[in-house]
């Protein structure tokens, strides 16, 4: 089981630089998170999809609303003033998350775990996070960009 956790990991490690690059032409380089982030005043997004079958899991996106509108422009070929905060940014935050882990899961059932995506889904809020049963394996990764951190936390059933 170590080993399959192992692999969602790097997998993860490698798809967001790449969905975000491909997607947005925007560079995220993995890094440490800081101790404590800045806090977004527009509070955080969080997009997340999860895999089940022979592996079965989930992996969160955390970004401020800041930065995900962004992220968001970025996809679009928009002005940041231009982007709807609401649904605009909620869309992109989803796809994204949906492209990571499609990512993940479309490499998982080449090397034989077999598993099918959840749909996307999107949650706003101010100083949130996730915490799993004890039955899952945790491992949150940073990513930055400039001034800004997306952090992606992934759980996997043990």
């Amino acid at each position: 089981m170590t080993k399959q956790i192992e692999l969602i990991e790097e997998l993860t490690r490698r798809a967001v630089p790449e969905v975000f690059r491909g997607m947005a032409s925007m560079e995220l380089s993995p890094e440490p998170i800081p101790p404590s982030l800045p806090l977004d005043p527009d509070g955080q997004i969080i997009g997340s999809v999860g895999f089940t079958g022979e592996a079965t899991g989930i992996i969160y996106l955390y970004a401020g609303v800041g930065f995900a509108k962004v992220i968001t422009s970025r996809m679009l070929g928009i002005e940041t003033a231009e982007v709807d905060p609401g649904d605009m940014v909620n869309d992109a935050i989803g796809e994204l998350s949906n492209m990571v882990v499609g990512y993940v899961k479309s490499r998982l059932c080449d090397t034989g775990l077999h598993c099918t995506l959840t749909i996307p889904s999107v949650v706003r809020g101010r100083q949130m996070r996730v915490e799993g049963s004890c039955q899952v394996a945790r491992t949150v990764l940073g990513f930055r960009n400039g001034g800004h951190y997306l952090i992606a936390e992934i759980l996997v059933k043990q």
